[in-house]
């Protein structure tokens, strides 16, 4: 099923899509089930929200497609590459990303994102699926420049609005069967299956889970396909998975 983060009427609420609307829950499904309130609301009414606020990190995976880290230099990592990007860099659907002042090189990264549904620990990878709530699609938005200038990640992966994410979680994809297209005003830039990743999603779940805890809520990036380049103000950027849905983003400087 697919789950929606909304507001109406500025008020904020979760839901599930059905058709053109969306069944109200009584509460954050990942913690208070899916109860239902009698409610429905029409989409065409309702602001999509990033869909879930990590409550303490986002995992990323650096280099996970074999063509992707060719064309940033070098060969696959053997173990997934793991960086962190603040929580503060999420937005959600139709938000705009702002090319900070201290960045002349912004880059889009289409990517699957997991949603951690249960505190995990040293999760085996047959297990991975008992700790993971859903998935949704993410844009791991890159100052470019940055990222060379400082030798490492966190400032070039980190500003606020660095990490589109949405529209929903779908909470029954099969990974092993999708794709992801990135679209860069309308042209094709990014497209793979996701079959194409180095390091699976249970590998990944393990491997992260190895070296800290995470929480229900915290939200793994898979890693990007090869394509990936620069974007400037005025430029929409569309990431999709089937199954999932298209997670739409506007860019413009600050």
């Amino acid at each position: 099923m697919k789950v929606a983060r909304f507001s109406v009427e500025n008020a904020i609420h979760y839901g599930i899509v059905d058709g053109d609307e969306l069944v109200v829950l009584s509460g954050d499904p990942m913690f208070a089930g899916f109860d239902t309130t009698g409610e429905r609301v029409p989409l065409a009414k309702a602001t999509l929200l990033a869909p879930v606020i990590p409550r303490s990190k986002v995992v990323c995976v650096g280099k996970n497609y074999h063509d992707h880290a060719a064309e940033m230099g070098g060969e696959a990592p053997t173990e997934p590459l793991l960086f962190l990007k603040p929580n503060t860099s999420v937005i959600g659907p139709g938000d705009t990303i702002v090319r900070p002042k201290q960045s002349q090189f912004t880059s889009f990264e289409g990517e699957l994102a997991v949603v951690i549904g249960a505190i995990a620990k040293n999760v085996a990878p047959e297990r991975a699926d008992e700790v993971i709530f859903g998935y949704t699609i993410a844009n791991d938005i890159t100052a470019r420049d940055l990222q060379k200038l400082d030798g490492q990640w966190a400032r070039a992966k980190g500003f606020d609005t660095f990490c589109p994410l949405g529209p929903v979680i779908e909470t029954e994809f099969d990974v092993d069967g999708g794709r992801i297209e990135t679209r860069l005003n309308g042209k094709v830039v990014q497209s793979a299956p996701l079959s194409d990743m180095v390091h699976s999603v249970a590998d990944i779940v393990a491997h992260a889970s190895a070296a800290f805890t995470l929480l229900p809520g915290d939200v793994i990036l898979t890693g990007t396909p090869a394509g990936v380049g620069p974007f400037v103000a005025g430029d929409q950027i569309e990431v999709e998975v089937p199954g999932i849905g298209v997670l739409r983003s506007s860019a413009r400087d600050a």
